[in-house]
């Protein structure tokens, strides 16, 4: 890690770890902590107002804000501003965040009318930016003729917009939401198993039964490893899917491959947590469940296993299996020599 790369994961902690400290904050004093930090501004050039950051900076940040249970987009937020420059559109006050899907139709005006679904905090954005067929499209919330306001699992803002007629920016810039989204989740995942470990080591080391800490039966100690490798795997695949971000022009099959490892330990890290704090875990006053619930909701977000798996396995078949592995290490070279050069 560079000494910039330090210095904002250290702030970020600073942050993350103050707004965890006033217990349940409302969204409003979160995103004035984040916007203050100018946080949202991540990806973007310096000379653009931004941080000048990496995905791999990007990477760094979002797992922080896994790791804390943080209740903002703050990682959509970088990604739509970050979509917003690279699109050449207009920089427009307030929330803009993306969305994982979206319904419907584009006229031969650029118009559309459908259904844009999960969209986090979408009651508190300006606009929304999702993909649609072979394009990218930016909406406005006040084009939207019926606002939906949901939640997630974990109780985190999910909202839908249904436009008729609205007007839409389009790029043809197909696959950066999705593919971004995906090592948001990703990153968030890594963050939380890691936190859930942390919460499960010092809940077997307190908890006493046969006149013995727990940690010491061999059953809960074999559990904690799994789950410490589960956590591991997130966060190696992560790491290399940031990587391969920036050293490929489309990291596509990267970034699907680690959001699928991370739905996996997601699915793992969830279950282990649970069986070492018994019913105490699932208490509201306690901390695990604030992390185990977003771990679920984020695992079926911008790529739940089935169609992450799918997509994956319609790339291997592409290239055929007898060049699966040639494939594989093309790619792997592609990042190496690439790194090796910046």
């Amino acid at each position: 890690m560079s000494e910039n790369q330090q210095l904002l994961a250290d702030t970020s902690e600073r942050l993350f770890a103050d707004l965890e400290v006033v217990g349940e904050p409302s969204f409003d004093q979160i995103w004035a902590q984040v916007e203050h930090m100018q946080l949202s501004g991540l990806l973007l050039p310096e000379e653009a107002g931004g941080f000048g950051g990496d995905w791999e900076d990007f990477f760094t940040v979002v797992r922080l804000a896994g790791f804390f249970g943080i209740a903002a987009p703050l990682g959509e937020a970088i990604i739509a501003r970050y979509a917003t420059h690279k699109s050449s559109w207009s920089s427009k006050d307030g929330l803009h965040v993306i969305a994982p899907s979206a319904s419907g139709e584009l006229d031969e005006k650029n118009c559309y009318t459908g259904e844009v679904r999960q969209i986090p905090w979408g009651r508190n954005a300006e606009t929304v930016i999702v993909e649609l067929n072979n394009c990218t499209m930016r909406l406005k919330k006040s084009d939207a003729a019926t606002v939906e306001e949901g939640l997630n699992p974990a109780g985190e803002a999910r909202d839908s917009f249904i436009f008729d007629s609205a007007p839409a920016e389009i790029t043809q810039d197909k696959g950066c939401i999705s593919s971004f989204g995906a090592l948001l989740r990703t990153a968030q995942i890594a963050g939380a198993l890691d936190r859930t470990l942390g919460l499960s080591i010092e809940h077997a080391n307190d908890r006493q039964q046969f006149g013995r800490p727990i940690a010491k039966f061999q059953a809960v100690q074999q559990n904690l490893a799994i789950l410490a490798e589960e956590a591991a795997a997130a966060n190696s695949a992560g790491r290399a899917a940031a990587l391969a971000a920036i050293c490929l022009d489309d990291a596509e099959f990267e970034i699907k491959a680690a959001k699928i490892r991370a739905n996996m330990a997601a699915g793992a890290g969830t279950t282990i947590g649970h069986q070492t704090h018994g019913a105490i875990g699932f208490t509201k006053e306690h901390r695990l469940q604030h992390f185990t619930r977003r771990l679920i909701s984020w695992r079926s977000e911008f790529g739940g296993d089935a169609s992450v798996a799918e997509r994956l396995g319609c790339e291997v078949l592409e290239h055929g299996a007898e060049n699966f592995w040639a494939h594989l290490t093309m790619r792997s070279d592609q990042i190496g020599d690439k790194c090796n050069t910046q």
